[in-house]
């Protein structure tokens, strides 16, 4: 199991670079395609609040000012992809529906990464990346400052559905924990479920399924 789709989202501003290093980062130890996804705002969602008060060559003069702010966004983030030497990275701008394109680029990628600040509500991605949480249900990274592949992983669990499809999301990140570590790190995360009242016969199954293939592999070896 592996990722073979990173999409990291862009708006045009000063973050772009740094939202670009980190999909390089976890991209490049997957051999994955980076696709950076610009994501201005929408004029359709914009339109609503031009009623009949607006007149017509102010409303035609607001979305002129629009589509500017968003080919000038556009040009910035795609200088922040072209300046990474990343081979495997492709930028895609969308247009409207933005949120309907951006929903589809989701569905077609394996891990979406934000940088802090939409995490927290800030920025202009802060209501994209609450789209991919709570609409898309799409796995997601939060890429604090100096983060690395092959570092300590939590994976919470408490027994559900959700978790257990986070827990198989993150094992191409585990596999590349050197040693045991990780195998350690989500058997102990498991058990901690367990102990706090998550389902026992889905903790069972699942630390079974994990632990099997290191099983079998011990066997062999004291069967040489």
């Amino acid at each position: 199991m592996s990722w073979a789709r990173i999409m990291t989202p862009l708006s045009g501003g000063e973050g772009d670079k740094a939202a670009v290093a980190a999909g390089v980062r976890l991209a490049e130890p997957f051999g994955a395609e980076l696709t950076a996804v610009y994501t201005p705002a929408d004029v359709a969602d914009v339109m609503p609040w031009m009623g009949e008060g607006f007149l017509g060559g102010v409303q035609t003069s607001a979305l002129e000012s629009l589509k500017e702010a968003a080919a000038a966004g556009e040009k910035h983030a795609r200088a922040a992809l072209e300046a990474t030497p990343y081979a495997k990275a492709r930028f895609v701008a969308l247009q409207t529906p933005v949120w309907a394109g951006l929903s589809a680029e989701s569905r077609l990628s394996d891990v979406v990464v934000f940088t802090n600040a939409p995490a927290r509500g800030r920025g202009p991605l802060a209501e994209a990346f609450q789209q991919m949480v709570a609409d898309e249900q799409r796995p997601v990274l939060i890429a604090r400052e100096n983060f690395k592949i092959g570092g300590p992983v939590a994976v919470a669990w408490d027994g559900g559905k959700e978790a257990s499809r986070a827990a198989r999301t993150a094992l191409p990140l585990l596999e590349k924990k050197p040693g045991l570590d990780a195998l350690i790190d989500v058997i102990a995360a498991i058990a901690l479920g367990w102990r706090l009242g998550a389902n026992p016969v889905l903790s069972f199954w699942l630390a079974y399924i994990l632990t099997r293939p290191l099983g079998a592999n011990i066997g062999d070896w004291l069967g040489l």
